[in-house]
């Protein structure tokens, strides 16, 4: 049963009734590698803000006490998840609800997820992979942990019974129910390939081959530049309105006090499956491990040990390839191959579906496929059209469980060389770049993923024209990732093995970039070219762009690391501290504004009149001026006022453009990366354009052109406002927060999640302080639902309890033994 201590106990007495008398040395650096028994019983210890600290003696142990803690957390979210991936949501929700199996909210039709999943459960890829031996399969270890996360899911649920639980998402709902590993495997391979789900989802389960001669009648086809044009802006508005992240890793030659430092500030979404989970586990003498971990994984994926701190950004990389394929006017479903015409492969796959009187039918539909992987046509809803040729997908995270090796691993990891072996010998981060700090004081950012076998070469030889525009990215916008389209009518485009590779089709992880240094490395979500800036790196284009515009995230991250080594950025002395690393993340600057606000007050105090013209009509912008004047500090805290103005004139003035594009007078250097382009030209009718739609834009919504940030962005939690500071990305805010409707509610889409930051030093625990912006819990009715969001609202951090004597000193220690 649980037990709560009021007021804080001796540590021994209550390490001895919370765990063991043997881990009294479980804080220090040696603790990790110390030979120490652990509790008999899966126990959990809750401090502040519910935050779990796990303890068991055995890997099955520690997913027993995780599954629990998770599922008493966010039974709904994960129930609803099992759901998805096991092709359920129309049986029990009807088809024409939505889901979101990809890393974006709202994506597609539950009976188009249905479909998608049953394909992929009636190939049996998820259980093939769990029958292989390790590094294919999961390694003893995970098998073991995922064993005991669905004992502890499963007596959770058992002790609370379906109706009573507490969250009325699902109360009472048929479709929770007791799970099996296969559930879990099957939610982490869901994960893993989101990548690709995401944007070729719906062209997959909806492709269906033209009537005969089809290609005679067709319209006239895009040209290659019209749907490259359309493939890349699809693109480019899935990255913004997706998972994001931005990660600073500081060496010994950086720090104040210390030997190295991390930032982890992941953008991932707060609602639905893609919410993290913080939690501590420990099995003495193999693991201690602190951080968060996307729900229902029973392991870190980015946090710290004894000896280093990691985290993950969303990389450039396509995690998926196209094949275009010639085929028969006359006989679609046959393609042709090194002159020779093969036939596609078909396959039935059928869901229940809830009819709309209660009843259930059942929904069949046919798939094809070719050599290549499945047909489909669409990506992210630029048609694809199956006329004169086709195209056909390659995922490289299809199949791939190795993800879970990899965060087991990593958990485990002493060093950043550890870290870098890890990602080489598993190939299983799915879409990710790594970024890492160790107590010896070196810095990693390692791109080391399951990415396609595509070298420079074999790109250009196999390109179609659609696929070089893409690929070699001719119709350049930011972070949008080198989709490569290759011809199928030749067996050689096909991804080649290699033989340093983990698994087929892979790119030699030897090939892919990482850098180790002493003062920094970091990454915004652009590319591995500039991880610091005095070393750029050299990688195969399938991995991203070099000497080419970063964003002003980016840009942002790097002067901040700069300037404060250096001591140039007005704070105290010189390198980071815990203090101010927290502080220069909170501060919310725009590195817009800093580029771009004093032209615009220009621009603004010399209209004659203070008039624009917008559509024809005359718009007065002159009250703007000096409220834009007065914003000095450039910042998106709580109380800024004119930030909301400029976020809306900022967004009005890119219209979807590359950073590049907008009129400045210094255009970018590829010499000078990071403090170009800059000077924006005040006498731009662009320029003007946009500050007047942005002003009519406010006044349209009743939003005074002065109110502050909290008067605008922000949250309900149980009908209390809380008010979220932060902006979206293309103003260079490194703590983003995107605003947007969720079930008819103004709410945080995706945006700053998991934030972090861990300090070493050569001896002594690491000290960390974090915040999960979104809180611990779903459920309105746990008192997690929002305390840690509070926090995040004011600027204030949760002081990690990661020693046993830290642990046991909580005055809010809440001890749960699972007998």
């Amino acid at each position: 049963m649980a037990r709560r201590f009021r007021a804080r106990l001796p540590v021994a007495a209550a390490v001895a009734v919370a765990v063991m008398s043997t881990m009294a040395a479980a804080g220090s650096p040696a603790a990790g590698h110390a030979r120490a028994a652990g509790p008999d019983k899966p126990t959990i210890r809750y401090t502040e803000y519910g935050i779990p600290h796990i303890v068991a003696s055995n890997w099955t142990g520690l997913g027993t006490g995780y599954g629990y803690a998770a599922a008493k957390d966010n039974i709904c979210t994960l129930a609803g998840t099992y759901l998805m991936v096991n092709a359920q949501r129309s049986r029990y929700l009807g088809p024409d609800g939505r889901a979101s199996p990809g890393e974006n909210q709202n994506v597609t039709t539950n009976l188009n997820s249905d479909l998608y999943f049953q394909r992929i459960n009636d190939d049996r890829v998820v259980e093939r992979q769990i029958d292989r031996p390790a590094p294919d399969g999961p390694e003893p270890e995970v098998k073991e942990a995922i064993r005991g996360y669905v004992q502890g899911y499963n007596r959770y649920l058992a002790e609370t019974g379906v109706d009573n639980i507490s969250d009325p998402a699902c109360r009472g709902a048929a479709w929770v129910r007791p799970i099996t590993e296969l559930d879990v495997y099957r939610h982490a391979h869901a994960e893993i390939i989101m990548g690709s789900a995401d944007p070729l989802l719906d062209g997959e389960v909806n492709a269906a081959p033209p009537g005969a001669g089809a290609a005679a009648a067709a319209p006239r086809a895009s040209s290659p530049e019209e749907t490259a044009t359309k493939i890349r802006d699809a693109l480019a508005v899935s990255r913004q309105q997706s998972m994001g992240s931005n990660a600073l890793a500081v060496g010994s030659q950086g720090v104040s006090g210390g030997t190295a430092m991390l930032l982890a500030n992941p953008h991932f979404p707060w609602q639905g499956k893609n919410r993290m989970w913080q939690s501590q586990l420990t099995i003495p003498g193999q693991l201690n491990v602190s951080g968060a971990s996307l729900l229902g994984f029973p392991a870190v994926n980015i946090g710290h040990n004894d000896d280093v701190a990691w985290s993950h950004t969303v990389a450039t990389v396509a995690p998926f390839g196209l094949f275009d394929v010639q085929v028969d006017p006359f006989n679609p479903t046959k393609y042709l191959v090194d002159g020779a015409w093969q036939s596609m492969t078909s396959q039935q796959v059928g869901v229940d579906v809830l009819k709309a009187d209660g009843s259930l039918g059942k929904v069949t539909r046919t798939l094809w496929s070719t050599r290549y992987g499945p047909i489909t046509t669409s990506i992210l809803g630029t048609p694809l059209p199956w006329v004169v040729s086709a195209h056909a997908v390659r995922d490289a995270n299809m199949g791939n469980l190795r993800a879970l090796n990899t965060w087991f691993h990593l958990d485990q990891a002493k060093d950043v060389g550890e870290v870098v072996n890890t990602l080489e010998t598993t190939e299983g981060v799915p879409f990710f770049n790594t970024v890492a700090a160790d107590r010896k004081g070196k810095a990693l950012y390692a791109d080391i993923q399951a990415t396609p076998n595509i070298t420079d070469a074999h790109a250009q030889s196999c390109l179609t024209e659609t696929g070089k525009l893409l690929f070699n990215q001719v119709l350049r916008l930011p972070n949008v990732p080198p989709v490569s389209i290759f011809d199928g009518k030749r067996g050689a485009c096909a991804w080649p093995d290699d033989p340093n590779a983990v698994a087929p089709g892979l790119l030699d992880p030897h090939k892919q970039p990482r850098l180790i240094r002493s003062d920094f490395v970091g990454n915004a979500n652009d590319s591995a070219w500039l991880a610091n800036p005095e070393q750029p790196l050299a990688f195969p284009r399938v991995m991203g762009d070099t000497a080419a515009p970063r964003s002003l995230r980016t840009q942002e991250l790097i002067l901040t690391a700069q300037n404060r080594i250096n001591g140039t950025d007005g704070l105290p002395g010189r390198g980071f501290t815990p203090e101010n690393m927290r502080q220069l993340l909170f501060a919310d600057n725009s590195r817009a504004a800093d580029l771009a606000l004093d032209a615009t007050v220009r621009m603004c105090q010399g209209l004659p009149f203070g008039l624009v013209l917008v559509d024809g009509n005359l718009v007065n912008v002159s009250e703007a001026c000096p409220i834009l004047a007065a914003w000095k500090d450039h910042d998106f805290t709580a109380g800024s006022r004119g930030s909301w103005l400029f976020e809306n004139y900022w967004a009005f003035l890119l219209n979807g453009q590359s950073i590049e594009k907008l009129p400045w007078r210094v255009p970018f250097d590829p010499k000078d990366p990071v403090h170009t382009p800059n000077s924006l030209d005040s006498g731009s009718s662009a320029v003007r354009d946009a500050f007047g739609r942005a002003v009519l834009a406010l006044r349209n919504a009743g939003i005074a052109l002065n109110a502050p940030l909290s008067d605008v962005q922000k949250i309900t939690r149980n009908g209390e406002s809380i008010p979220i500071h932060g902006s979206i990305s293309e103003v260079g805010v490194l703590n983003v927060v995107t605003p947007g409707r969720v079930d008819g509610k103004l709410d945080i889409t995706f945006g700053s999640s998991f934030i972090q930051q861990v300090s070493f030093t050569a001896d002594g625990p690491p000290r960390a302080s974090s915040v999960l912006a979104y809180s611990q819990s779903a459920n309105p009715n746990s008192p997690h639902y929002a305390d840690q969001t509070k926090l995040f609202s004011a600027g204030r951090w949760v002081t990690e309890r990661f020693t046993e004597d830290d642990i046991a000193a909580s005055p809010e220690l809440e001890i749960k033994v699972l007998n």
